[in-house]
């Protein structure tokens, strides 16, 4: 267990962070709040210190758990949370405007029951509103005590320079973190993303460190996904960005990663979780990943993944010859 400062700052996360997109209230929640409970204990007992949320998680009510899942540990816990998504059908229910982060912000607070959280994340982009409207309010939040640092998600490259840039051009904080889809699955952040957020001091987060289950074995070539699993969830929703994003989690090329990990962790012995999440815990340019454990049971099971090591030969075998370190 480690704990490294975020991006160029002082704040000191630990290598792994606790995700909280499956607390929730509402009877279709993966993780009910008992359990939740005992995820939080469990994940700061073993010294870790990192939790992130999100204001529309399970409608807001995983910022409810994680609030009363910390209360007694507030200042040795560094809290995340993010908004920027819609959570209305009104005009000003989205983005990153100073109307918008304005409410998200005071909300998430009452929610999670403290006066300020450590980092606050833009979770999408919002090419509506000028990076310097974001920049500003944002900034007022650090400067009131009510946001400690700030961070995004899902930025692009470019959309990282401007918002940095506007944080010189007006005197504001700027950002130290990016959250970004990262794993054997995932690596388009390597091309232009590493390399931006390293000549801007921003960290990163990486989510999704087992492709939404694909590389822990629970799905598998020209089997649809079962019922009640989380893609089963996703392609039936109504939206066409879920069903979109399913087909293409589920393309030929993953199952073949998927398989590759597969065999390794049979040829190792162990766990076919543990090889993805060693392989991402051994990369440099990752400050923090993000693990989104259902039970006690599954953190336990990827903490070990993620302190894992893998022999450099499998880690070659794994990487695809021309994007090998």
């Amino acid at each position: 267990m480690r704990h490294t400062t975020l991006g160029r700052s002082g704040l000191r996360v630990s290598g792994a962070c606790l995700g909280t997109m499956n607390f929730g209230s509402d009877p279709q929640a993966p993780t009910p709040e008992a359990e939740a409970r005992r995820v939080v204990d469990a994940f700061l007992d073993a010294g870790h210190n990192f939790i992130d949320t999100a204001d529309t998680y399970r409608g807001g009510t995983s910022e409810e758990i994680v609030g009363r899942a910390i209360a007694h540990h507030r200042a040795e816990v560094v809290l995340a949370t993010k908004a920027g998504v819609p959570q209305g059908g009104g005009p000003n229910d989205r983005g990153l405007s100073r109307a918008h982060l304005t409410r998200a912000l005071e909300a998430s607070l009452r929610r999670l029951g403290t006066d300020y959280v450590d980092l606050y994340q833009c979770r999408v982009p919002d090419p509506d509103t000028p990076a310097e409207e974001t920049i500003a309010v944002l900034d007022d939040f650090v400067r009131s005590g009510k946001v400690r640092y700030l961070g995004c998600s899902n930025f692009t490259a470019a959309g990282i320079v401007g918002a940095q840039w506007a944080a010189q051009r007006v005197g504001a904080t700027p950002f130290i973190s990016l959250q970004a889809n990262y794993s054997l699955i995932a690596r388009a952040i390597e091309g232009e993303i590493v390399p931006t957020c390293r000549r801007h001091g921003l960290g990163i987060l990486a989510y999704s460190p087992l492709g939404s289950g694909l590389l822990a074995g629970r799905y598998h070539r020209g089997v649809a996904p079962a019922e009640g699993s989380r893609l089963a969830e996703w392609a039936a929703m109504p939206s066409p960005m879920a069903r979109t994003f399913v087909s293409g989690l589920l393309a030929e090329r993953h199952f073949d990663i998927a398989e590759d990990v597969a065999a390794v962790a049979a040829e190792l012995g162990t766990p076919t979780p543990t090889v993805a999440l060693a392989w991402l815990g051994g990369r440099s340019e990752i400050t923090s990943v993000v693990l989104g454990p259902r039970s006690v049971e599954q953190l336990e099971t990827n903490l070990a993944g993620l302190a894992a090591s893998l022999p450099e030969h499998t880690v070659t075998r794994l990487m695809p010859p021309a994007a090998a370190p």
